[in-house]
Parts: structure tokens; sequence; C-alpha cells
């Protein structure tokens, strides 16, 4: 028989002075998920959640960083589609040009006849007259377009051209946007009309003998229209450089006026590239 005695301390009791601090940490083990009591249940209790790595990030940790996602195969295509068709554009343009431009030696042409025949003989004509204007109409706005493309246009470079080349790019661009595109759209909507009224009634000239006037008329939306379209590649252009996808076809350092002038000046090649 077993001898009578005390007995011995519970482990869920609180613990007396002997061995308090092993019995303190048995009794927060089995009451509050500790890992001893963990593995000595085998098992999570169900009354705690358990732990997910990552779930809570410390104070000051930095995030992980964000990743763009890579163009799908349909953006590519569209960027591509683009640049095909401002390729085509140039080319329409640049055929347009090269072919109006010889209307300047046309011009000259009969510029002479005319003075000639005038002096030498005592004849003119007022048709002859319209000719010279007309044809000097045609090359104005049927190379417009092409002016525009070779960047030949006049610019206020003052300032422009000691701005860092991403600024550059954005003048241009928004240049493009709030001022060309507006400008041309509304001379397309008012030119139309204008060649129409003139063209429906046959309009001839005022002067005796001259020619009529719905041919000049029509190049104006012809014109407009041209630059509309170069205006559209170069938007494409500018858009495609800003983002790295082309090389700039205008060079990367602005063209400056005053340097052009002196080596045209001086005989002296130039370098269009730059």
């Amino acid at each position: 028989m077993a001898a009578l005695g005390p007995p011995s301390p519970s482990p869920l009791r609180s613990p007396g002075r002997r061995g308090g601090a092993s019995g303190s940490r048995r009794f927060r083990a089995a009451h509050h998920g500790h890992p001893a009591a963990r593995s000595a249940r085998g098992a999570h209790s169900p009354w705690e959640r358990p732990r997910v790595a990552g779930m809570f990030r410390r104070s000051g940790s930095r995030r992980p960083a964000v990743r763009r996602a890579p163009k799908t195969a349909g953006e590519d295509d569209l960027v591509q589609a683009a640049l095909r068709l401002s390729a085509g554009i140039d080319r329409l343009n640049a055929a347009i040009g090269r072919s109006a431009y010889w209307l300047i030696l046309v011009a000259v042409l009969v510029s002479t006849v005319n003075a000639v025949v005038r002096k030498a003989f005592d004849v003119s004509s007022n048709a002859w007259l319209e000719l010279q204007w007309q044809l000097f109409g045609a090359v104005f706005m049927l190379c417009a377009a092409y002016t525009f493309l070779k960047n030949e246009h006049i610019r206020i470079d003052i300032v422009s051209s000691r701005l860092p080349k991403r600024l550059r790019d954005w003048i241009d661009l928004l240049g493009h946007f709030l001022f060309l595109m507006p400008f041309v759209i509304l001379m397309i909507v008012d030119g139309w009309p204008f060649f129409l009224a003139s063209y429906r009634i046959n309009e001839q000239s005022g002067n005796a003998g001259g020619l009529s006037q719905w041919p000049a008329k029509a190049l104006v939306p012809l014109g407009f229209f041209l630059l509309f379209l170069q205006g559209v590649s170069e938007i494409v252009k500018r858009v495609a450089v800003m983002r790295g996808l082309i090389p700039d076809p205008h060079g990367e350092e602005p063209v400056h006026a005053h340097e052009i002038l002196a080596k045209e000046m001086g005989g002296l090649p130039l370098d269009r590239s730059a």
C-alpha cells in the first residue's frame, strides 16, 4: 500500500516556491500554444491561427520592384502597323514632292518665254501670267508635306535648340497635336466647299483670256490633306523615338539655322543628319 502524503503539484495549477519558473513555463505552454506544447500535442490547437510566412511585413522593409508587363502580341502588331503606315505616308509625300518641285523649272521657262515674246513681238497673254501663278501655288501646296518630311520648315530654335532632347521631343509632339493638326483639319474642312463652289460654276478668271480658277482652288484641300497625312506620320515617328523603338530620323542634335546659313555662304558641305 502506497504511503499517504500530500498530492504532487498539478501542472495546471500555479506552482509554489519550488519549481516556480518551470511550472509557469508549463502553464503558459499548455494554454498559449507554446512551441513545446505544439510539439507535444503534435498538431495545432483549434483556438490558435497558424502563422503564414510573409503575412506580416516588418516596418521599414522594402517593397519588391514593380515589373512592367511585357508587350503583348496585339500591342506589338499595332506598333508595327503604325510604323508601316508612317513609312507609306513618307513614300507618298516624297514621290509627290520630288515630282512637284520640277514645276518651278516649268514656271521659270513660262516666265522667260512670256517675257521674250512680249518684248520681241509685243504679244502677251493673261493666260501665261496666271499659269505662272498657278504653277507657283502648286509647288507651294504640294511640296509643303515633303518639306515637313525633310524637317526644312522654318523653326524658331533660339530657345528650343538649347533644351534637352527629351524636352524637345515633347515640344514637337504637343506642337503637332495642339497647333498643326487642328489648323490643318480646319483648312481641309473650309477648303473643300471653297473648291466645290468654284468647280460647280466652272469659275473663270476675271481677266480677259485668263485660266479657270477651280484647278488652283483644288490645290488648297489637296495640299492640306497631304500635310495632314504627314502630320500623322510625324506623330507616329516622334512617339516611336520617345519610346526608343526607332532612331530619330532628324538626328539627336538640333539643327541651327545660323550654322546652316554660315556653311552655305562658305561653300561647306551640310550634314543633314545632325
